[in-house]
């Protein structure tokens, strides 16, 4: 294939992924909702526990990072279910050729923040850190894909990095936050406040904004 002719191909596949927008939108959102409250639930009881114990922690590094590799299996289970039931409902291939161009814009990004803070957290014990490279990455990761995803998951990205800015500094200034014996209240709260929090407002959004009317399949 010519250059032209891989531009032309690329456009083609951008096009169809922009037309489809509203569509992934919609199918993420349920995902995004159960994701956040799962997010929500398990960010609460650990800060709850702080407060009421002066500090102390509720669980290890270890279970930690188990409690969220799990609430992230399971969102993700969700939403790969969902969009394969939309595209075996739309007849078309799961793995298309757009959802190969946009893993490979989202993955690089999600590889990185999953693997620095698996390292932070495993040999560093650094929970706090690693949940705040976590977010960022991910708001990076769906910015990374602007190009043809729906304006809703771009904002929704330019919030965790914004949100995970705005934590970072705050975090590093506060050396009596920085130096406490356990930081699993303050990571849990920067994993709630984001990934809970700023995925139940996406959910909720969605849901409630007008259904675009359908494209259909080409």
């Amino acid at each position: 294939m010519s250059t032209t002719e891989a531009a032309l191909e690329n456009l083609r596949i951008i096009r169809s992924l922009m037309e489809k927008a509203h569509i992934y939108r919609a199918v993420s959102a349920p995902a995004a909702l159960t994701g956040g409250l799962l997010a929500l639930a398990a960010s609460t009881w650990p800060v709850q526990h702080a407060l009421a114990t002066h500090g102390v922690s509720l669980m290890s590094p270890g279970t930690f990072l188990d409690l969220w590799i799990a609430i992230l299996l399971v969102a993700s289970s969700l939403n790969v279910l969902l969009l394969a039931t939309e595209a075996k409902r739309r007849g078309q291939p799961f793995v298309s050729e757009g959802m190969r161009m946009a893993l490979r814009a989202f993955a690089p990004p999600m590889l990185v923040g999953g693997c620095v803070g698996i390292g932070l957290i495993v040999f560093l014990h650094n929970l706090t850190l690693a949940a705040l490279i976590w977010v960022l990455c991910y708001g990076l990761a769906l910015l990374s894909t602007s190009g043809f995803s729906p304006r809703s998951l771009v904002r929704l990205g330019w919030a965790f990095v914004i949100a995970g800015l705005a934590l970072f500094f705050a975090w590093a200034a506060n050396s009596d936050v920085r130096l406490l014996f356990s930081d699993e209240a303050p990571a849990s709260l920067v994993m709630g406040l984001t990934f809970g929090l700023l995925h139940v407002i996406y959910a909720l959004a969605v849901f409630f904004t007008k259904k675009p009317a359908e494209v259909q399949p080409k």
